[in-house]
């Protein structure tokens, strides 16, 4: 009877164990999108497809290093082609310091100049494409409140449905909505919208694969619904921990280039 009543209260452990391991608050879901591993360092190549109202296209190739120092995650991209950007490069280092915005800069080959992006400048888009300079860099999650709206499955993977409202109310986005899949902790689908409350942007993920045990993003596609102007980015020639040097994230490289 003991041994019963001990497996008993055992069992009841941990049913209770499990439902509290379940009630995530909406922050902790962001903090893990925020903290997923994805490697010491990654090369890859992108291709950057804008398709207008009409379907046209325009294809842009792309190299792209990035590698975490620990409290600094530093990323750098060549445009490889057509001949109207090639050399043409871009940098960001994300920090982990609370309330230290990224550092971003692009090599305009014309001008044989760096420009440092001004966090005024963070809202213009990048190079024609439907992706702000802030959307290329990494927002932290205790800039926003969250909160989760729901969960449901999609495409077959069970997702949170997390609202995050910027703290700053100057913030380009008056608010956007997150489906993070359960257990991987990416983002399925992103909403986001203006300054009005009104839908601006999709962001969709095509594809993700599972790397050297890490989860990749590398299919998505940015929809400015206002605009009815798309963006898709793809990486391929994936490779993970390398070990890129230091020496590949400086201003000095961002004038060399790929050689």
């Amino acid at each position: 009877m003991k041994k019963l009543i001990n497996l008993g209260l055992l069992a009841t452990f941990l049913m209770f164990g499990n439902l509290f391991a379940q009630k995530l608050t909406g922050l902790e879901i962001m903090q893990k999108v925020y903290d997923r591993p994805t490697g010491n360092d990654m090369e890859a190549t992108l291709t950057m497809t804008l398709i207008n109202s009409q379907g046209d296209k325009r294809v842009r190739k792309i190299k792209q290093f990035i590698r975490d120092f620990g409290d600094v995650e530093k990323k750098i991209m060549f445009f490889i082609s057509p001949a109207d950007v090639k050399n043409t490069s871009f940098m960001n280092w994300s920090y982990d310091e609370e309330g230290k915005d990224d550092d971003q800069w692009i090599y305009l080959p014309a001008l044989k100049k760096i420009k440092r992006i001004s966090s005024d400048s963070k809202g213009d888009y990048f190079m024609g494409s439907d992706f702000t300079y802030d959307d290329l860099g990494d927002r932290k999650p205790s800039e926003d409140t969250h909160k989760i709206l729901r969960t449901e499955k999609v495409n077959g993977l069970d997702c949170y449905v997390v609202e995050s409202v910027p703290k700053d109310e100057d913030y380009m986005y008056s608010k956007t909505i997150t489906w993070v899949v359960k257990d991987r902790w990416y983002g399925l689908k992103k909403e986001f919208y203006d300054e009005d409350g009104e839908l601006l942007k999709i962001l969709t993920l095509n594809k993700a694969d599972k790397i050297k045990g890490y989860w990749i993003i590398d299919d998505v596609e940015m929809n400015n619904v206002q605009k009815n102007h798309k963006t898709r980015m793809q990486l391929s020639d994936i490779k993970i921990d390398t070990g890129i040097p230091a020496s590949k994230f400086t201003q000095r490289m961002m004038k060399r280039g790929i050689k």
